[in-house]
C-alpha cells in the first residue's frame, strides 16, 4: 500500500464521522501506515491525511475541515497541538493574516507522490552563501504570509544552531541580542548580502514583525534608541552630513565582523570610500607661497605622509597626548588655503570628507546637533575603513568656529553654541585629521584656537610669488612682463587664476592675442572692483 492510497482510504471514512473512535476502528490500518512512514501519532496522520486531501487549496481553513468531519469548532482546536507540531516539522506551513489558514507544501505533495518519506531539507554544514541562501527563502516565506514570526524565529535559530563553525553564526550568536533585535539584525544582513542594498527604508521591514511591535520598533528606529543604531550595527544614510531617518545601512564595522568569509566587491578598498573625495581624481597644481607659509606647508606635508604620521600618531598616544591632527588655515581670500589642503590630501593619497555647514544647519529643533555628530560618526567610520586615514575638511568654517553667543536666548544663538560645543568635544577625542578654513580668524572663539595644532596664516603673495604665478599660469608671457604685472597689482593667487581663465577664453574665441600684456591689463583692470563714492542712487 502507498500513502496517497492510505490517504485516500482516511478521508473516504474520516468523512462526516466526527473523528470517532468508529472512524478510528475502520481506519486504524491505513492511519497506522502513514503515522509508520511519516513518523507521526495517529491523529496527527489524520490530520496531515486531511490536509493532503486539501493540498490544490494554498488557504485551508480549520473551519472548513471540521465541516467536512461533521465535527464542531471546539472540537478542531483540540487538535491546535498536533496541528502544531506538523508546521514545525514543515509538512504544512500556517498563514495569519485577517484569519488562520494552512497550506502544503509542494515538496512534501512530492514526497507523498513518491510514497517516500518527507524529510525537511539538511541545514547543517553549510557555507556562510548557501547559509544565505536559505535565510532568503525563508524571509521570502514570511513576506508572504507562510510563516508565523515564532516559526521563523525557530527555523532561524535551527539555522545557526546547526551551523556555529561560521564566522556569521558565532557573531551573531556572541552580540546576546534580544531576540527581535537578532531576527532585525539577520534581515539587515539577509537585505546586504543577498540583495546588495545599502539604503533600506523601513517598508523593507515592516513584513518582519506582528503590526502592533512593528510600530515600536519604527518608533525606536526613527529615534535612533535602538540598540542596532546605539551598538553600531546600523546607521542612518546621509549625505554629506544630513540624516535620512527613514533610510538605513549596515555599517562598515559589522560588515566587516559579519561577513569576513564572503567575497563581497562592496567591501573592496575602492568602494568603502563612499561620498568623499578621492585623493586620485585631485588635479595636481603647483602652488607658491612666501617662505614662512611655504615652510610651514612643507612641514605639514612631511607629517601626512602616512609613515611618518602613523609613527608620530603611535608616541603621541603612548606619551597620553591627544593624537589628532588639528590644523588651521586662515587668511585673505584667494590666498590658497582650500587648494592647499587638496594638495596635501593628493601628495599623501588621502582622501577628503569635505563637511557641508549649509546642509547641516537644520530648522527643526535639535536637528542640527544631530547632523553635526553624525559628521563625527561618519568620519570615525571612513577612518576604520580606509586603509589611509582621511581627512576631515571644514572649508569656509567661519560659520561653526566663531565666536560663541553669551547668555544666549534666541533659538538660532543656543543651536549654533550646541554645534560649536559639539564641535569642541570632538576635536579632544578624535583620531585623525582635521583641517578647517577661515577668511575671519579675527572671530574665531578662543576655544578653538587652543584646539587647532597647526595654524598656518596665507599672506596675500609677494611679489616674487606673484611673479611666478603669472608665469606659471600664463606660459606665454616673458620674465619682464611677468614681473610689470607682478609689481603693479598686488592680486592674490585666486585673482591671478581668474585672470589667466578670462585670457584663455579669449584666445579660444577670438584667435591668440597680438598684444598679451594690454589685453591682460584689461583684465586686472575689472578684476579690480573699484569703489565709487558719492554715487547718488535714484532718480535725477
Amino acid at each position: 500500500m502507498d500513502l496517497l492510497t492510505a490517504v485516500e482510504q482516511i478521508v473516504e471514512k474520516a468523512k462526516g464521522s466526527g473523528l470517532s473512535p468508529e472512524f478510528y476502528r475502520k481506519a486504524n490500518r491505513y492511519i497506522k501506515h502513514v503515522a509508520e512512514k511519516m513518523e507521526l501519532s495517529r491523529e496527527q496522520a489524520v490530520i496531515m491525511a486531511l490536509f493532503i486531501d486539501n493540498s490544490h487549496n494554498t488557504c485551508i481553513h480549520l473551519r472548513e475541515l471540521g465541516e467536512f468531519l461533521g465535527c464542531s469548532t471546539t472540537r478542531m482546536i483540540r487538535y491546535s497541538a498536533d496541528i502544531d507540531v506538523l508546521d514545525k516539522r514543515e509538512f504544512v506551513r500556517c498563514h495569519r493574516s485577517t484569519e488562520t489558514t494552512y497550506c502544503v507544501p509542494s515538496e512534501v505533495i512530492e514526497a507523498f507522490k513518491k510514497n517516500e518519506k518527507y524529510v525537511p531539507k539538511d541545514c547543517t554544514g553549510l557555507t556562510c552563501m548557501e547559509l544565505f541562501g536559505i535565510l532568503q527563502d525563508i524571509f521570502e516565506l514570511r513576506s508572504n504570509n507562510e510563516l508565523t514570526y515564532e516559526r521563523l524565529t525557530e527555523k532561524i535559530n535551527h539555522l545557526l544552531d546547526c551551523n556555529k563553525h561560521l564566522i556569521f553564526a558565532q557573531e551573531v550568536l556572541s552580540y546576546g541580542l534580544e531576540e527581535d533585535d537578532k531576527m532585525l539584525l539577520i534581515l539587515f544582513s539577509h537585505l546586504f548580502v543577498n540583495n546588495s542594498d545599502d539604503n533600506i527604508g523601513f517598508h523593507d521591514l515592516d513584513f518582519l514583525y506582528e503590526k502592533w511591535w512593528w510600530h515600536h520598533v519604527k518608533s525606536q528606529l526613527n529615534l535612533g534608541d535602538h540598540v542596532l543604531l546605539e551598538n553600531k550595527m546600523i546607521e542612518y544614510n546621509n549625505s554629506d552630513g544630513f540624516v535620512n531617518r527613514e533610510s538605513f545601512r549596515m555599517t562598515y564595522e559589522a560588515k566587516r565582523e559579519l561577513f569576513s568569509e564572503l567575497n563581497l566587491t562592496s567591501l573592496d578598498q575602492k568602494n568603502k570610500r563612499g561620498n568623499m573625495m578621492k585623493h586620485e581624481d585631485i588635479t595636481p597644481k603647483k602652488l607658491f607661497y612666501g617662505e614662512k607659509v611655504g615652510k610651514q606647508v612643507s612641514e605639514l606635508g612631511s607629517l601626512l605622509e602616512d609613515v611618518q604620521y602613523n609613527q608620530i600618531r603611535t608616541r603621541m598616544k603612548d606619551n597620553g597626548f591627544r593624537c589628532a591632527f588639528t590644523c588651521l588655515f586662515y587668511g585673505a581670500p584667494g590666498t590658497g588655503k582650500t587648494e592647499t589642503v587638496l594638495q596635501l590630501a593628493r601628495q599623501t593619497c588621502r582622501d577628503i570628507l569635505q563637511v557641508n555647514i549649509s546642509q547641516i544647519k537644520s530648522c527643526w529643533v535639535g536637528e542640527s546637533e544631530k547632523n553635526i555628530k553624525q559628521v563625527f560618526d561618519n568620519y570615525r567610520a571612513k577612518v576604520k575603513e580606509c586603509t589611509i586615514t582621511p581627512i576631515l575638511l571644514f572649508n569656509e568654517a567661519d560659520a561653526v568656529i566663531s565666536k560663541r553667543q553669551e547668555g544666549a536666548e534666541r533659538a538660532v544663538d543656543k543651536m549654533e553654541n550646541s554645534i560649536q560645543n559639539i564641535i569642541l568635544q570632538e576635536m579632544e577625542t578624535l583620531d585623525g585629521i582635521l583641517i578647517a578654513t577661515t577668511n575671519l580668524a579675527q572671530n574665531m572663539d578662543k576655544a578653538f584656537e587652543r584646539r587647532f595644532l597647526y595654524k598656518i596664516k596665507f599672506e596675500k603673495p609677494t611679489v616674487e610669488a606673484r611673479l611666478h604665478m603669472w608665469h606659471e599660469m600664463i606660459p606665454s608671457l616673458d620674465q619682464e612682463q611677468c614681473r610689470i604685472l607682478a609689481t603693479r597689482h598686488e592680486f592674490s593667487g585666486g585673482q591671478i587664476e581668474n585672470i589667466a581663465r578670462h585670457y584663455a577664453i579669449s584666445n579660444i574665441l577670438h584667435g591668440d592675442s597680438t598684444n598679451v600684456i594690454e589685453d591682460i591689463t584689461a583684465y586686472c583692470d575689472s578684476e579690480c572692483i573699484e569703489t565709487r563714492e558719492n554715487c547718488r542712487v535714484g532718480f535725477c
